[in-house]
């Protein structure tokens, strides 16, 4: 029914979208929590249920040797949010820095 060329293109977009659904929950995680409600974004602790769910679905729906497949559908849908925290959340996040501290200094001092 599908060739082999078929199927590995599919298996590598599902790959490539998952990976971007980890990378933007892994991004999101250290973040500072007062950078989202500052920028008028949703929650940080909201974020990340919806960038932990889209991972959910990206994996579930990854093809069969690792996933159950035939959900893409479920790829498509999970690709949104990941997009929209690259896009949108996190330039507006940017300048809060990581973690509880808040701002790192995003000034061009240099040194350590």
């Amino acid at each position: 029914m599908f060739t082999l060329a078929q199927l590995s293109i599919v298996f590598i977009l599902c790959v490539a979208v998952f990976a971007s659904q980890v990378w933007a929950l892994v991004d999101a995680a250290p973040r500072s929590a007062r950078g989202f409600t500052a920028e008028g974004k949703l929650t940080k602790t909201k974020w990340l249920l919806i960038l932990g769910v889209c991972a959910l679905f990206g994996f579930i729906s990854l093809p069969y040797p690792v996933g159950i497949g035939g959900l893409s559908f479920l790829v498509v849908i999970s690709a949104v949010p990941p997009i929209v925290y690259f896009v949108d959340v996190k330039p507006a996040i940017a300048p809060y820095g990581k973690g509880k501290g808040g701002s790192r200094g995003t000034g061009s001092r240099g040194g350590w």
